[in-house]
């Protein structure tokens, strides 16, 4: 009985030292335990040194800092597009209930002048039946009523018809405000992703510039030599400093898009801004061109059909240059293989090289 008694006891948890106590003695166990704890201990470091992201080197943050820019700035024009729609849609809105505003008050004014009828042939006892249109809480019912059972061909035939007509425009007018809405919302969605996504890409490149020294940060937002998007910046001073008649503008709508251009040197990089105290790139270009009298849409990829396609050996001061394979950059030649654009928000408008980028195509405004 006592033997199945133990047989069945639950026997009592060993620890870590124990067993390695159990089985050795003296300096031997005390060795082994010490090789475990540190194995344990390698093992740990090792595990998460492989799952801690690598620090960047200065040129990796730059590569990563500048492509997420460039895919900002992609999104940026497409936040352009969907506001440019969004701003036709609304006005389009407007119109329409400004149109349907003036149908009401001439339909009003059409069912007054049958209502004075009806009254007037009340009082002599004889009124007409269709002269009760408008009397009537819902005319477009009434009219159909009328239609199939009562004589309409008296002297207010011709007024019944005209309401009618009336009804029919209006309630077209309404469906078609209503598509518009409806688009608008469509728009305004797109603006909200786009919003999102250029926000989440800048605060990344934020993040990645933080991890920078103050020098380190400095020098990229000074640009370097060749770099995409930047340019030195002591070549932007000596531009700001050349005079304005020794550039050779094709006409003169071109030379006041160039010297607006350099009067905005030095301006902030704000995404979706288009002037006067900030700008992004198409932003900067339409603000150039309206300074001369031109409007330009506003997006880049829009603003390359806006003109005369130009090779790139015929480039003159005021031809839109443009970039990348989506055409999501773009920039104002200043003639010297140089142009004047806004890069990104680390750096203001500037003078940059035009083969700083991969060239897509050239647009002269005319």
């Amino acid at each position: 009985m006592c033997l199945r008694l133990a047989a069945h006891r639950k026997p009592k948890p060993r620890s870590l030292t124990g067993s390695f106590t159990g089985s050795l003695t003296g300096n031997t166990a005390r060795t082994a335990l010490t090789l475990a704890l540190a194995g344990a201990a390698s093992t740990t470091l090792f595990e998460g040194s492989v799952q801690a992201d690598p620090r960047l080197t200065p040129a990796q943050v730059k590569a990563k800092v500048d492509k997420l820019y460039h895919e900002a700035e992609v999104a940026t024009e497409q936040y352009n597009g969907a506001r440019e729609k969004a701003r036709k849609a609304r006005g389009a809105i407007n119109e329409l209930q400004d149109e349907a505003a003036r149908k009401t008050a001439k339909l009003d004014e059409a069912r007054t002048a049958l209502g004075r009828a009806a009254t007037e042939q009340y009082r002599s006892g004889s009124i007409d039946p269709t002269v009760q249109l408008a009397l009537a809480d819902d005319p477009e019912e009434f009219l159909d009523r009328v239609s199939r059972g009562e004589q309409t061909a008296g002297r207010h035939a011709n007024e019944i018809k005209g309401v009618r007509e009336q009804l029919r425009e209006l309630e077209q007018l309404r469906s078609a405000a209503a598509d518009r809405f409806d688009e608008l919302q469509d728009h305004q969605a797109e603006l909200k992703r786009h919003k999102t996504q250029i926000t989440k890409k800048l605060d990344k490149a934020r993040e990645l510039l933080a991890s920078l020294s103050p020098e380190q940060q400095a020098s990229y937002a000074a640009g370097e030599p060749g770099a995409p998007g930047t340019s030195d910046t002591s070549g932007a001073r000596a531009s700001r400093e050349m005079p304005r008649g020794s550039l050779k503008a094709p006409n003169a709508r071109a030379a006041q898009a160039v010297s607006f251009a350099y009067s905005a040197l030095g301006s902030p990089y704000v995404w979706g801004a288009a002037g006067p105290n900030a700008f992004d790139c198409s932003g900067l270009t339409q603000a150039a061109y309206r300074s001369a009298g031109v409007s330009l849409p506003r997006t880049t990829y829009t603003q390359i059909n806006a003109g005369q396609r130009v090779s790139r050996g015929e480039l003159a001061p005021g031809d839109l240059v443009f970039f990348y394979s989506g055409i999501s950059h773009v920039g104002i030649y200043v003639g010297g293989g140089q142009m004047i654009h806004a890069p990104n928000p680390s750096a203001p408008v500037r003078l940059a090289p035009v083969d700083s980028m991969p060239f897509a195509g050239a647009t002269r405004v005319v």
